[in-house]
């Protein structure tokens, strides 16, 4: 695969879970990865064992983001959250919170990054969607929307980014072996009434091939491949790791 030596990698979430995995599978292929997480301090220990550098950011102050002008190569928009409730007590600030981290974020994002590539000819965005931006889930409803529209950004992002030489495609993992699915576990365990161990085996995995959850180093590989040379001519696309969920 080729080599990121002297590009610039932005990995949002990058100090956990599916961005961490991601920071670390660019940074071996020689990129200089700024790890970007409200977590300060396992940020830093991230950036410090890869080689790369912090920003310490709360994405949902959009309001810091909309005047940004970023020098990057490639942008992995990873960051979320999510809030499991049925939608008529879904709380009203939770969703719009959902949206403006999920949504407004990356394209604020992209939007600031995206001179810089122009300029450069060349140019990686890569969007952690989720397979519940192809699919919905009961209980779900910020977060299926918020993928959904992700998506949009992508292909729309890849349509006008094409002809500069920057492609722009979505990830859509299953669950994932990261702190964000275990709270959800505990999350439907509370809403379903059942044991931690059913929500894995009779919900997650109910329609799943394979029945196991996915690691992050699985997705970060499919981050880097997306991000490299290699892919020049993919883009606009949704690639999901699922074991089999969307086949059936």
């Amino acid at each position: 695969m080729s080599s990121h030596t002297g590009r610039k990698a932005l990995v949002t979430g990058g100090a956990n879970g599916i961005g961490e995995a991601a920071s670390r599978a660019l940074a071996a292929q020689g990129a200089t990865v700024v790890v970007a997480d409200r977590d300060q301090q396992r940020a830093s220990t991230v950036a410090a064992e890869i080689g790369g550098q912090v920003w310490p950011i709360d994405l949902l102050d959009t309001d810091g983001l909309a005047g940004l002008r970023l020098d990057f190569d490639i942008l992995v928009n990873n960051a979320g959250m999510q809030v499991v409730a049925p939608i008529q007590d879904f709380d009203v600030a939770a969703f719009r919170q959902i949206q403006r981290l999920m949504v407004e974020a990356p394209f604020l994002l992209v939007r600031a990054c995206l001179p810089h590539m122009y300029d450069r000819g060349w140019g990686r965005v890569v969007n952690v969607s989720s397979i519940h931006g192809l699919v919905a889930s009961p209980y779900k409803s910020a977060y299926v929307t918020a993928k959904h529209a992700l998506e949009g950004l992508s292909k729309a992002t890849a349509l006008e980014g094409g002809p500069h030489g920057v492609t722009s495609n979505c990830i859509n993992p299953a669950y994932v072996r990261t702190a964000l699915v275990e709270g959800q576990i505990d999350a439907q365990a509370r809403e379903n009434g059942i044991s931690r161990e059913q929500v894995v085996g009779d919900v997650m995995l109910a329609k799943s091939a394979i029945k196991r959850l996915i690691e992050p180093a699985e997705v970060g590989a499919l981050i880097a491949y997306l991000a490299s040379d290699e892919a020049s001519m993919i883009t606009g696309s949704s690639y999901a790791i699922d074991g089999g969920w969307t086949a059936g």
